[in-house]
């Protein structure tokens, strides 16, 4: 799939994949949102707001109230690419939140996963 393509994807059908991935591993929605609030900066009325106007992947980054400085903490493999190679800034963002989702749904600590 080209950039432009996830780029252009609504991230309003996406938020439900990332919830029932962490849901499947008896995860929460809480912390699916805590997890892309730290992320971005959004709170959760913002979020939601974004959702309900079925932003793109493109337009959600671009609107994120202050992304994480801890996001370059980020490190490891999502669909077989290291995130922290990415050259594409809204890829690489795009691929943190898939690895925060990942992490969060494979059980690994909310301490460990916000970075702190």
């Amino acid at each position: 799939m080209s950039n432009d393509r996830v780029f252009a994807m609504k991230f309003a059908k996406v938020y439900p994949l990332y919830v029932q991935k962490a849901e499947r591993k008896n995860r929460t929605k809480e912390e699916v949102d805590r997890v892309i609030c730290w992320l971005t900066g959004y709170s959760q009325t913002e979020l939601q707001r974004q959702i309900e106007q079925e932003s793109d992947f493109r337009t959600f980054f671009a609107r994120a109230p202050a992304f994480h400085p801890n996001s370059s903490l980020i490190k490891g493999v999502v669909c077989g690419i290291r995130v922290e190679e990415i050259a594409d800034p809204l890829m690489q963002k795009i691929r943190y939140l898939d690895k925060l989702i990942d992490e969060l749904a494979k059980g690994k600590a909310m301490e460990k996963i916000l970075r702190q």
